[in-house]
């Protein structure tokens, strides 16, 4: 079984397996205790918050140890809005932010503050302008991915930094899918990440607060890890974990080198294999472990079982999965193609012969998920040059699948109009168009749903 999914979890690296089996025995007793199993406890916590803050770039008494990334998140934008709200209690966030800093947007929003949510190009970049833009009198925090967690897009973080530096607003930076591949450039004022990305254990998340952030920490007071992070440490884990942060880094320079060659040739290759394939996200500017790409007519959750059947574990952003019915908000705001989505994301030490095979059963498993949702006829009925495809009900791809059998059918310079009230059908319909050289007119109002208007081109 090839593993390709490292950005959502990375396999656990063998220092850190080492690491933790080495202080369970070591570092169990409670580190604020002064008798002998107390200090041996304490040096362990010292020695690794030391290698982390070395590896993040900041003093160790900057940086905090929490039960997750998710947590450390929710922590660090919730400790600044607080420290700052004299300032005022606005949030600024990008449109493509893991779903751990928007569901914090949402709170705050809920509690009376106010979010500007920073818009993207088809390539998940922000641009620092755009920051700029947002940036108010009253701007408490403004928030920032160091790379994209879904389509492995790398973020402008240090010209960021600088816009909210010099009009004095805080930038977090969400550095969990970055860490392990090196510092996080940029004047950066908060940052967090998860162990489990870089292949530390899971449970373990790391909260970064420069000295000189106003940092007010939520929930009862608590005096473990300066009272930002509350409850007893996982002596263990952090241990295995800033164990396992220092190893990465010292491989991944060569790493790095050899993954981009590799996911190089999937970039490359894929849309030659396989017909109707968008590769998304910056080409240039991205992780070096992930490439992701979109196929048309292709149920996400369907490909991606029989790609599992065939020995390879990916994940999919595509709204067309058993928990959603609506497309990945990333790929949303980009603008791209959302159905038949796949995210591939080698780990440290993948091999290239995994990746050749995939690329060989890439095709066939496309193919046959296109067979199988390729039965279905349109109903349609013919109005001079117009076309209407009812497709309401169906989710996607079925409304693109079958815009596609009848674009054919009405001259050049006419329309046809898909009726659909699937959600996605609103950003893979536009992308259809794009990617066949059709013209998208627009969305109009439908007693059910919307319809969406497609101009023959050829």
């Amino acid at each position: 079984m090839a593993y390709f999914d490292s950005a959502s979890s990375a396999p656990l690296h063998p220092v850190a397996r080492q690491a933790l089996l080495a202080s369970l025995d070591e570092g169990w007793a409670d580190p604020a205790r002064l008798y002998r199993e107390g200090r041996r406890a304490r040096l362990l916590l010292d020695a690794a918050r030391e290698a982390a803050a070395e590896a993040v770039g900041c003093r160790a008494d900057e940086v905090v140890f929490t039960s997750s990334g998710t947590r450390a998140v929710h922590s660090g934008i919730a400790g600044v809005l607080a420290g700052r709200r004299r300032v005022g209690r606005h949030l600024i966030v990008s449109a493509v932010e893991h779903s751990s800093v928007l569901h914090a947007a949402e709170v705050h929003e809920a509690d009376g503050g106010t979010v500007t949510q920073v818009a993207v190009g088809r390539t998940a970049s922000v641009a620092a302008s755009s920051y700029a833009e947002a940036l108010r009198a009253d701007t408490a925090l403004a928030c920032l991915q160091s790379a994209n967690h879904e389509v492995g897009t790398e973020q402008p973080v240090a010209e960021v930094a600088e816009v909210c530096r010099a009009a004095g607003v805080p930038l977090l930076v969400d550095a969990a899918q970055s860490l392990g591949w090196g510092r996080v450039n940029g004047d950066w004022s908060v940052l967090t990440a998860s162990a489990h990305k870089w292949g530390g254990p899971s449970g373990v998340g790391l909260l970064a607060v420069r000295k000189g952030v106003r940092f007010a920490a939520q929930g009862p007071a608590d005096e473990r890890e300066s009272g930002r992070a509350a409850g007893f440490e996982n002596i263990p884990a952090i241990v295995a974990a800033a164990a396992s942060l220092r190893a990465v880094r010292a491989e991944a320079d060569a790493e790095a080198v050899r993954l981009r060659e590799l996911t190089e040739r999937i970039r490359a290759r894929v849309p030659s294999l396989v017909p109707d394939v968008e590769v998304v996200g910056d080409p240039e500017r991205r992780l070096p472990g992930v490439v992701t790409f979109s196929c048309l007519y292709v149920d996400g959750e369907t490909l991606l079982h029989e790609l599992d059947g065939e020995g390879f574990s990916v994940s999919s952003g595509s709204s067309c999965t058993s928990s959603t019915l609506t497309p990945s908000h990333v790929l949303r705001a980009m603008g791209v193609l959302s159905e038949g989505n796949v995210r591939v994301s080698l780990p440290m030490g993948a091999v290239e012969e995994d990746v050749e095979r995939f690329l060989s059963v890439l095709p066939g498993a496309v193919a046959t998920v296109r067979e199988k949702l390729g039965a279905p006829a349109p109903a349609t009925v013919v109005r001079e040059d117009v076309l209407v495809v009812d497709a309401l009900g169906k989710r996607c791809p079925i409304p693109v699948i079958e815009l596609a059998k009848v674009i054919g059918g009405v001259s050049v310079g006419g329309t046809v109009r898909v009726l659909s009230d699937d959600e996605a059908a609103r950003l893979d319909i536009p992308a259809w168009c794009e990617m066949r050289d059709q013209e998208y007119v627009g969305e109009e109002p439908a007693e059910r749903g919307s319809a969406y208007v497609v101009r023959r081109l050829s």
